[in-house]
């Protein structure tokens, strides 16, 4: 079987590769051999290669960038999910679409349920709930993983850089107003497998079609993300500059952005670990694993 892995060489997309290979022929075609931007390309993509499952890891991420550029943002975030959810939907196979804590208002301390009221801040959140709602009403089987604060051992992101600060620098001023659950490449590759049952050498859906919210247990800010990097780091032998003590909080509105970011990305975890029978690892431990994998690379 086939397997179309869109974004394959970013965090997420490296990371189902990984865990996606004993399964299939992986085909995830880098920027060059596929523009995604390019619908009759992406068509015609399709229809050579046939894929028996679509994970697609592939978006526009640059959530500030999206303001000044948001019909590029709805091509990667809306209209790809939808064009891959119609030849899906066509062909009767499975379609993986991962989503972001971004779709949702941001107020509260509640954490959001799936069928929480939406109401994305910015160009990248609306963008990508207008994916969302494209594959959920396309009639594909599918599963819509909503997920946060997305890091790995590989690529750019918060954890590498706060490593790379904490060599520097004694000090450092983080926000402490945005809470969520910092959630590693890996496990949300991890946990997709587990979406699957391998029946006569291919994979099916074994949950329900359906959004489901993939995020470790557990909640901190992102300047407690960045104190646990820092506590971690120097369990493990790294020497750093930074001092537990040396992070400060500051609120959102000390830290302007173009793009507006949600205070509140706590989202509940029951339906997925109802659905896969499961309990879902606090962010402290997945941050352990995936430091260790960094540092020992």
């Amino acid at each position: 079987m086939n397997i179309f892995i869109t974004g394959g060489n970013g965090q997420v997309g490296f990371e189902l590769q990984r865990q996606f290979a004993p399964f299939g022929i992986i085909l995830a075609p880098t920027r060059q051999e596929l523009d995604l931007t390019n619908a009759e390309a992406v068509d015609a993509y399709l229809a050579k290669h046939q894929p028996g499952l679509i994970l697609n890891a592939a978006a526009y991420t640059a959530v500030d960038k999206a303001e000044s550029e948001p019909q590029q943002a709805r091509r990667l975030n809306a209209e790809l999910p939808a064009q891959l959810a119609e030849y899906a939907a066509k062909q009767g196979i499975p379609l993986v679409h991962y989503s972001t804590d971004y779709v949702y208002p941001g107020n509260g301390e509640n954490p959001w349920q799936e069928d929480s009221p939406t109401g994305p801040l910015s160009v990248y959140g609306q963008t990508k709930l207008e994916g969302d709602e494209a594959v959920f009403n396309s009639g594909a089987n599918h599963l819509i993983f909503r997920t946060s604060w997305v890091y790995a051992a590989r690529g750019n992101n918060f954890m590498k850089t706060m490593l790379r600060l904490g060599r520097e620098r004694e000090a450092l001023s983080i926000v402490n107003d945005q809470i969520g659950a910092p959630t590693p490449a890996r496990l949300i590759a991890q946990v997709t497998a587990l979406g699957f049952a391998l029946n006569d050498l291919t994979l099916t859906l074994h949950i329900s079609s359906g959004i489901y919210h993939l995020a470790p247990r557990g909640e901190t800010s992102w300047q407690g993300f960045a104190s646990e990097i820092f506590n971690q780091a120097r369990e493990a032998g790294e020497t750093l500059a930074i001092t537990p003590e040396g992070t400060a909080g500051i609120p959102t509105a000390d830290y302007p952005t173009p793009a507006q970011r949600p205070l509140n990305s706590r989202m509940a975890l029951g339906k997925l670990e109802s659905a896969l029978g499961i309990t879902m690892p606090t962010w402290q431990s997945q941050l352990k694993l995936t430091l260790s994998e960094y540092l020992d690379q």
